[in-house]
């Protein structure tokens, strides 16, 4: 019968019509690999600069993610070779339980640490905002900018 195909060594008839059907459902789950794979390949680095009075009072680097909204972080570099400060604190915020807590803090010295900091190397899951604070100890600070760079990949 025409749009009907016998398949070899099989006493059973196929119709174009499902074989149509299933090609058009492996399309979809091809394209629902595809989706998860692409993320794989993680968003653009996102880099900046920001400048604060730094010594005056802890303040906002940069807020990484969004509410209700998965990522994992793999990278989060702060430079702080504009700095002089002796003690250059870095504090990480995010919401536990829907309230901001304080999840990290760290010193570090200009004299003797590295100028590019690596606060977060590795991965670490968000699902919320990520806010990222520095205060220094050094008046000479305020007004200087500090670099991020940081890496995200959708979950």
């Amino acid at each position: 019968m025409p749009g009907e195909f016998y398949i070899e060594n099989k006493a059973e008839r196929l119709s174009l019509q499902s074989i149509e059907n299933a090609i058009a459902a492996l399309e979809v789950k091809l394209d629902a690999v595809k989706s998860q794979t692409d993320k794989l390949a993680g968003q653009s680095p996102v880099e900046g600069s920001v400048t604060a009075d730094w010594q005056v009072a802890e303040a906002d680097v940069v807020s990484i993610g969004a509410v209700g909204t998965k990522n994992k972080i793999h990278d989060l570099t702060l430079s702080i070779h504009n700095l002089a400060g002796t003690q250059i604190t870095i504090r990480l915020y995010k919401a536990v339980n829907g309230i901001e807590r304080k999840v990290y803090e760290q010193v570090f010295d200009t004299g003797s640490d590295p100028p590019g900091i690596p606060v977060i190397n590795g991965s670490w899951a968000l699902h919320n905002i990520l806010r990222v604070t520095l205060q220094s100890n050094e008046v000479t600070d305020n007004g200087k900018s500090v670099d991020y760079d940081y890496m995200l990949e959708a979950m």
